[in-house]
Parts: C-alpha cells; structure tokens; sequence
C-alpha cells in the first residue's frame, strides 16, 4: 500500500511533461481544481502559470529553475520500476484525476501513461488530449454519448465484451492489440459497455470529456 503524497476531497488535474493547451488547463480545473505535477510537468504548470500542490516523480526532467521554485512541494519517488505517471497515481488519494500533457508529446511516454491507466483502473483517470478523451473502461459503462459520436475501443489486453447503442456492436468479438481493435465505432445514442475483463480503453470525442467523467465518477 502506497501513502498518499496529496489526499483531495475534490479532484486532481495531473500535469505531465507532454503538451498542454491552457485551454485544457482551464476545462481541467473547473472539475478538479487541485493541480498536481509529475517529474518535468512543473516546468509545464510553471509556464501555465500554476503552482503545483505536489510535484511526484524522480526529478530527472525538473529544470534547476522548477526545482528551486517548489523545492517545498517536491516528493522525490526514486524507484525506477515504474514510470513517473504511476508513481504519481500511485501517491494520489483524490475521487478522480485528470491528466494533461500525457497526449501529444513523446510516443513511448504516450503508450507508457495509456498502460498505467489498464494497470490503474481502480483510481478513475481520464487522459484530456487535443481531439480525445480516454480512460479505461471500468466493468459496467454507462455514458450519455450523442448519435454520431465517434467511440473507439482499443484493448491493451485480450478482452471480451457486450455493448449497447454502438453502431458496430461487440458481442461475440474477441479484442487483442496484435489482433482485433475497436477504433471509429459510432454512438447511436446512449451506450452500455460490459466488459469481461481489464484491458479495453474508451476514446471519445474531446467535447465529451463532462459525461465521461460523469460516467466514471
């Protein structure tokens, strides 16, 4: 059991080191208004013009500038079996996490954070990038999804499932990521996923970040 570094009543917005629009910055916070930095996102929310709660990671990416800026708010975490994301999921006790600056940047950190969220999937976290929303699928889905809505299911695992209200539906299909994917599915509405087993990610539309977090929340 990991001590929590930063306990929130309300939720967190989690900064990366990735791009990250002030636009998303703004939507982020009207839900979770606490801002938490992970490694080199300090220097991220420092240019935002946010001071973090809690900086968590190795500090191999922090400028000397960050450093010295949030020296009191620095929580070094220096294993080096797990990436920095995890490491600050891991030290959060909040009801849910936004991130930002996981989506855009470098693809190894980009597929690194999507794996932190199956392995994570008890804490709610939904990734906020330029055109997508995305976290992992909890075993019952209920989201308020508009007819025409792009849904992409992609799994990180070998993953069965139902669904209603998808143009395409899942039943009887078996998902794998050397095997059979999910992306550009359509909404017809409302849906319901079922999923039998972790391992599937949602994708959503950006505008649909409110009734995701509603959904998971």
């Amino acid at each position: 059991m990991n001590q929590p570094i930063v306990e929130s009543q309300t939720g967190v917005t989690l900064i990366a080191g990735g791009p990250v629009l002030a636009r998303d910055l703004r939507a982020a916070r009207a839900f979770a208004p606490r801002v938490v930095a992970v490694d080199g996102g300090a220097d991220r929310a420092l240019a935002l013009g946010v001071r973090p709660a809690a900086v968590i990671g190795d500090m191999d990416s922090v400028s000397v500038a960050a450093r010295g800026a949030l020296a009191d708010v620095l929580h070094v975490v220096a294993e080096q079996e797990s990436t920095d994301f995890d490491k600050a999921l891991r030290h959060i006790a909040a009801p849910f996490v936004l991130g930002l600056g996981c989506l855009g940047g470098r693809v190894d950190h980009e597929l690194a954070a999507l794996s932190v969220l199956v392995q994570r999937r008890d804490v709610p976290c939904l990734l906020i990038g330029r055109e997508d929303v995305i976290f992992a699928a909890p075993p019952v889905l209920e989201i308020a999804m508009q007819a025409g809505d792009r849904f992409s299911l992609f799994p990180m695992a070998e993953v069965t499932g139902q669904s209603e209200g998808l143009e395409w539906p899942i039943a009887g299909l078996r998902f794998a990521p050397a095997g059979r994917v999910g992306t550009s599915n359509r909404a017809l509405g409302p849906v319901r996923l079922e999923m039998d087993g972790a391992g599937m990610l949602v994708i959503v539309p950006r505008a649909r970040l409110a009734v995701a977090l509603g959904a998971l929340t």
